[in-house]
């Protein structure tokens, strides 16, 4: 079925490419009899593909051959893997297939390079990766896993099936897909949508008639409009989060359904989001930067950047003692900064804020939607004091805390002297809880 799968893709891709234009010149005997050559062309290259590609595990290394013409091996050192996903596209999940894709640390992008396998063997082989990942206990040198084309994996069958219909260990929270859907339409896209729609209407009703590119062209624009929160329905429809030993088990999504491991102990930042819509239903949105995972991905899908898609205070602190233990959202010692930085924030200056909890350090930022950073104090990377032209005058600094995992945190239009006290305790503690732990 994966020469079919991907064949399907390339089918889609080729329609597009012709386009209307070509189909207005040649004809639509013509059209249909190049899309069935090239469809055929491409399908012919998928089976070409599949029976070239195939993977092993050799000692402590995954490695991954494909290429006709060109030959090529990828060998994945499985110390440097982070997490191995099982993911269910919709064409996959109509033919009980699936794929994995691995994170390895250092990698540019998310690596995809089994697609397909039956949800059985792709769950297997991911419990026999994180296994060799997490031993020094190797197999047997030489000794291969199941080659894509050949014999599934034997072990875990029995239990496969549910690995990608919730996720094990023990059960945290489950998101309404009622709540889902409302937090979507709580978005400024959304809001604003009856009036872009009002707007076209007394535009068509004012001149009569449209031409086809004014009529394509608002189409897009309101598409464009409402992607992401389409987009967010669809990754995060019945999302589920489960805590095992020490990591969090997500799974989410309709159409692509994905399956997700976070270890606990490569959680760089936690960050809660309030939108201004939102707090009127007291919601709030949490999501988390993981080390190891490639930020190379254009849209960040990839991310497992979700760890609450949407839910109540009561919710977020519950689900934030298990990934931070001891850290509650309403104990955090957050100051603000002097009154003369209003000459550089003169808005959100009221907002902003900076403290240091026993174990993280806690940033706060945002006008209309309002964001709190938590960054433990064992994650810092670095520690940086940044001045610019304004901030000199009025004798103003931010201190940046750098991670592993992407953004880090910034405490903004600190006092100069209290910024740098600031970058000696955080240099400290962070010191401290390297050693420490």
């Amino acid at each position: 079925m994966s020469p079919a799968l991907h064949g399907a893709k390339s089918l889609v891709v080729v329609i597009v490419g012709l386009s209307w234009s070509t189909l207005s010149r040649v004809g639509f005997g013509v059209f249909v009899a190049m899309v069935i050559v090239l469809a055929l062309g491409a399908t012919v290259l998928a089976v070409v593909s599949w029976y070239y590609t195939g993977y092993q595990v050799v000692g402590r290394e995954l490695r991954i051959h494909e290429g006709l013409l060109w030959r090529r091996t990828r060998a994945i050192p499985l110390e440097r893997l982070q997490a191995v996903e099982v993911v269910r596209p919709l064409l996959a999940q109509l033919t009980g297939l699936a794929e994995l894709r691995l994170e390895v640390v250092g990698g540019g992008k998310t690596e995809a390079p089994l697609a397909y396998l039956s949800v059985a063997e792709a769950a297997a082989l991911r419990q026999r990766l994180l296994a060799l990942a997490g031993r020094p206990a190797a197999v047997a040198p030489g000794r291969p896993a199941a080659a894509q084309g050949t014999q599934p994996a034997q072990t875990q069958v029995a239990t496969a099936g549910g690995e990608t219909d919730a996720p094990s260990g023990r059960p945290l929270h489950t998101v309404s897909n009622r709540d889902l859907l409302v937090s979507q339409l709580l978005t400024p896209q959304a809001f604003l949508l009856p009036f872009g729609v009002a707007f076209v209407a007394v535009q068509f009703l004012s001149e009569g008639s449209w031409s086809f590119i004014a009529v394509a062209s608002t189409i897009t624009a309101m598409a464009g409009i409402l992607l992401q929160p389409i987009r967010r329905v669809l990754d995060d429809w019945q999302f589920q989060l489960a805590r095992d030993d020490d990591r969090l088990r997500i799974r989410n999504g309709l159409l692509e359904t994905r399956v997700q491991t976070v270890p606990l102990h490569r959680v760089q930042t936690v960050g809660v989001i309030w939108p201004l819509l939102w707090r009127m239903k007291g919601w709030l949105r949490m999501r988390l930067e993981v080390a190891g995972y490639a930020a190379g991905e254009p849209d960040g899908r990839n991310r497992p950047d979700r760890l609450l898609p949407v839910g109540d205070q009561p919710t977020g602190e519950t689900i934030l003692a298990e990934v931070l233990p001891g850290v509650t959202l309403a104990s955090l010692p957050l100051s603000p900064p002097p009154s003369r930085a209003r000459w550089v924030n003169p808005l959100s200056n009221g907002v902003i804020g900076a403290g240091l909890a026993e174990q993280v350090f806690a940033v706060r930022s945002g006008l209309l939607t309002r964001q709190l950073t938590m960054v433990p104090y064992a994650r810092f990377q670095s520690v940086r004091v940044v001045q610019g032209p304004l901030q000199r005058l009025l004798r103003l600094a931010t201190v940046h805390v750098d991670t592993a995992g992407g953004a880090g945190a910034a405490a903004v239009d600190r006092d100069l002297a209290d910024a740098w006290a600031l970058a000696a305790e955080l240099t400290a503690r962070g010191h401290a809880a390297r050693n420490t732990t």
